[in-house]
């Protein structure tokens, strides 16, 4: 019996040698971890961060418009919002940080704090907070007036712009001068036409029961009457 124990504990060491013994060998079965070298893209220049950041600013303020001209309100509105000025900040920051860094740290400093207020609105919002809502509101309003300075001071137009609804084209509008009168209008043009008194025709003179004619005075001087009776010599 004591043997048998002494044969049943040494079999896990002898696999384990053996284990070991088949591993070995060199480094012909050995594997090595193929390693991926990551390239980051090329850092964009002032210029090129400010075009394609005012683009995505110039998307976002006329989305913003449009929700707030809208009639959507309440926790709606505060959470698209939200969302909007949030997806804004993040797809500026991936744009990676210019060349030229130089006020680019402030002016993502600013972008942060405006992302957090506007997602403090959205939580009060859902909570049903209505004080918590107004100061995170008051928060955002002027963490938004904070990022809009920030990046004007950075060079950026459309970014230090607010929100704004886009206006609808006014293509083929006729004018006022142009416009077309109505029938009403045309009508009474008409009426007033027809309503002119023609012009009556000249009484005709002379003939029977015409107006009779002055008879022209006579140049054989005074009456015979008037004339005193003086006679020759």
């Amino acid at each position: 019996m004591g043997s048998r124990r002494r044969l049943i504990a040494t079999l896990p060491l002898a696999l384990a040698v053996g284990i070991v013994g088949c591993g070995g060998g060199g480094d012909s079965g050995s594997t090595t971890a193929a390693t991926t070298e990551t390239t980051a893209p090329p850092a964009l220049s002032k210029e090129e961060l400010i075009a394609q950041g005012d683009a995505i600013c110039a998307e976002v303020n006329a989305a913003v418009g449009t929700v707030s001209a809208s009639s959507t309100e309440g926790s709606s509105q505060i959470a698209q919002e939200a969302n909007l000025y949030s997806g804004m900040v993040e797809r500026i920051k991936d744009l990676g940080t210019p060349e030229d860094s130089s006020g680019y740290s402030e002016f993502i400093a600013a972008a942060d704090e405006l992302s957090q207020a506007e997602s403090d609105a959205q939580l009060a919002s859902e909570r049903g907070d209505e004080s918590g809502l107004a100061v995170a509101q008051e928060e955002a309003s002027s963490a938004l007036a904070s990022f809009q300075s920030a990046a004007g001071t950075y060079g950026f137009e459309d970014c230090s712009e607010g929100p704004s609804a886009p206006v609808a084209p006014t293509t083929g509008t006729p004018s006022s001068e142009e416009a077309v009168p109505s029938e009403g209008v045309e009508a009474e043009a008409e009426v007033e036409e027809e309503a002119a008194p023609e012009a009556e025709p000249a009484p005709e003179t002379g003939g029977a029961g015409g107006t009779v004619e002055a008879a022209p005075p006579s140049s054989g001087g005074t009456s015979g009457g008037s004339s005193g009776g003086i006679g020759p010599g």
